[in-house]
């Protein structure tokens, strides 16, 4: 699955006491192996302590933090984590603020600090020299000989490859961790002690993020705590685990106590960001320097209990006011596409099917918004509700209150006689409830529609959003047609908020109302006679599945193309409280068949704006062979 398990630690220290501070790193490595870490990472100088000042001269301090790292050394002889701890080296009569690699008792690398402060509450030149320089040298300690020293270390484990950087570099403008992750570092661990100041601590984690997102890797910061000298400056012992510009996980800091975080990370998700960005292949071809590889080998990649969070509607944000401020956006983008295309075309009229759903809905919102915001009449959208068949009363009643209220102008146009007329025309019998007698009645409603559209001279807005989209759930050349899509890049599950955003701020209670039981309302194409008590008989997700899986699969499989399997374990984990894994995989099998399979649908849909990270163009974002097989995809779950 590609999941590994890291941690950052902030041990107990006492300024120049490197016994007691390598009996605290000791305590954190037993805890970070206890939940099943492979790698750890600990704060900058911390065998003998960040703040020691002018005793980093002092010759029994240096000589005895290279005894601690050998104790060290002794103690992680058998131990399958990779440990990077801080400690300063001497070399070539050179100080130097280094970074020690540790795998089973081995030194495998040291890392120099490639820029040193010296500004402000920083004077770290008195005593340290600047590690840029030194890209592939050795370096000897009396107890291990020949050790890789330089700043292009990648620490290679099959598919995981590790770098390390330290405190300053990530400050740079460009951070020695940027030329890591070109030469193929994916996981970054920062050794760091930064004091702490007001605000100070918001603006490093920002820093971990948007490095960790334009790096497109996980990024580990461990940083000294409370018991480095306050002299002049106090630590809080920041502990933060980044993954692509996500904060995995973060402590609190100022804690009194030995402390190690740890989250799982997903490798998968870091490649398959790499691999679809450009810009990135085209930095790794200007950039031409080689990194020093140095291998070595877990015993395993157990990560122990998968406690990584998994959203089960990753289009939707589950913090209410991100939530807000994302409908607000999206609503903004769709407003600003169709008042191009409104402009653009210069047509003063948009033409609308309502059913009293979900994203008919969502459409008209969006077109009632547009005309506003263009100050053209409301009475220019010109809304058509098309009962047939299957329509209910509910539906009907929505959708005729709904654009009554919102001031449109509305029409009602029965497609029963026109459908009974084709049927007669092509020999179907009208009790065969098949597709054709589906079909019939979709294109009847898509006809009617753009015909309005040629004698109004008017725009026909689509309603079909993204989930439908990838699952073909439409008719070809029926509610899959229209003159611009609005709706196309959002899935049903995101479709829901934004309604709801709209009735939780609309004035109007009748308004509110109405939008309210749409939302409660099952969704239904009604393109099937309702049931004996007048109620919708025909229900898409009773069909196709559930919408809330759907769109999970939909994220994983186009986002970040993972495998079938990996998407069927990670459902399995965020819905385990409401589907079974068989239930999970018969949906999971019916994604696969139909995204394959309705692809000859999605190479002929009407333009619309790209709204989220997911979309379907065919011009744009997703460009698939409508006769592509998809039995590699089934057979792998």
């Amino acid at each position: 699955m590609n999941f590994i398990r890291v941690s950052a630690a902030c041990p107990l220290t006492n300024v120049g006491d490197i016994e007691f501070n390598l009996n605290n790193i000791e305590k954190c490595i037993d805890k970070a192996l206890i939940e099943k870490s492979k790698l750890v990472v600990f704060p900058e100088l911390c065998v003998t302590s960040y703040t020691c000042a002018d005793l980093f001269e002092q010759q029994l301090l240096l000589k005895k933090a290279v005894k601690g790292l050998e104790k060290l050394c002794r103690y992680l002889q058998n131990k399958d984590i990779l440990v990077a701890v801080g400690l300063p080296v001497v070399y070539n009569n050179c100080l130097y603020n280094c970074a020690c690699v540790i795998f089973k008792g081995k030194i495998l690398g040291v890392v120099p600090k490639s820029y040193i402060p010296n500004y402000e509450e920083f004077y770290e030149k008195r005593w340290f020299t600047e590690g840029l320089h030194i890209i592939d040298e050795r370096i000897s300690f009396y107890f291990q000989q020949n050790i890789p020293f330089g700043v292009s270390l990648i620490f290679n484990c099959g598919d995981f490859k590790f770098g390390f950087e330290i405190c300053e570099d990530l400050w740079a403008v460009i951070p020695p961790s940027s030329y890591l992750c070109l030469m193929g570092a994916n996981i970054l661990g920062n050794l760091s002690a930064s004091n702490e100041i007001v605000s100070k601590s918001s603006y490093r984690r920002n820093l971990v993020c948007s490095q960790s997102a334009r790096c497109m890797c996980s990024y580990i910061y461990a940083s000294s705590g409370v018991f480095e000298s306050s002299t002049d400056l106090v630590f809080s012992g920041d502990l933060c685990i980044s993954e692509n510009g996500v904060l995995l996980k973060a402590n609190e800091r100022f804690k009194r106590e030995n402390e190690v975080i740890t989250s799982i990370v997903d490798l998968d998700k870091l490649n398959s960001q790499r691999l679809k960005n450009v810009s990135f292949r085209d930095n790794i071809k200007s950039f031409s320097q080689k990194p020093v590889n140095i291998e070595f080998e877990f015993e395993n990649f157990d990560y122990g209990d998968f406690d990584r969070k998994v959203d089960k509607h990753p289009f939707v944000p589950e913090n209410k006011n991100e939530r807000e401020i994302r409908c607000r956006e999206i609503f903004s983008i769709q407003t600003a596409a169709l008042g191009k295309r409104i402009v653009h075309t210069n047509l003063k009229k948009a033409v609308i099917g309502i059913s009293g759903g979900l994203d008919s809905t969502l459409a008209m919102l969006v077109a009632v918004k547009t005309f506003d915001t263009l100050n053209i009449s409301r009475k220019n959208i010109i809304t058509v509700t098309m009962p047939g068949f299957g329509t209910t009363d509910r539906t009907y009643s929505n959708a005729v209150n709904l654009c009554k209220s919102l001031g449109t102008e509305f029409r009602e146009i029965s497609i029963v006689d026109a459908c009974l007329q084709h049927f007669r025309d092509i020999s179907h019998d009208r009790n065969i409830h098949d597709v054709t007698y589906e079909n019939v009645q979709a294109r009847e409603r898509t006809q009617i529609l753009m015909d309005i559209a040629n004698k109004e001279g008017g725009l026909v807005v689509g309603t079909g959003d993204l989930s439908e989209l990838a699952l073909g759930w439409s008719t070809y050349n029926g509610d899959h047609m229209s003159m611009y899509g609005v709706n196309c890049s959002i899935p049903k599950t995101l479709v829901r908020y934004l309604v709801r955003y709209v009735a939780d701020r609309e004035a109007s209670q009748n308004i509110s109302s109405i939008l309210l039981d749409i939302l409660n309302t099952p969704v239904s194409p009604e393109l099937l006679p309702k049931d004996i008590s007048g109620e919708i008989s025909q229900k898409t997700e009773d069909i196709v599945g559930p919408y809330e899986l759907h769109d999970f699969f939909l994220y994983y499989f186009i986002r970040l193309n993972y495998s079938p399997e990996k998407i069927l374990f990670l459902a399995e984990h965020a819905f385990k409280n409401n589907y079974s894994s068989e239930v999970i995989k018969k949906w999971l099998h019916v994604f696969i068949k139909r995204f394959f399979t309705q692809q000859f649908k999605r190479s002929a849909i009407p333009d619309g704006p790209k709204v989220g990270t997911v979309s379907l163009s065919p011009r744009g974002d997703w460009r698939m062979p409508s006769d592509a097989s998809f039995k590699l995809w089934i057979d792998s779950i």
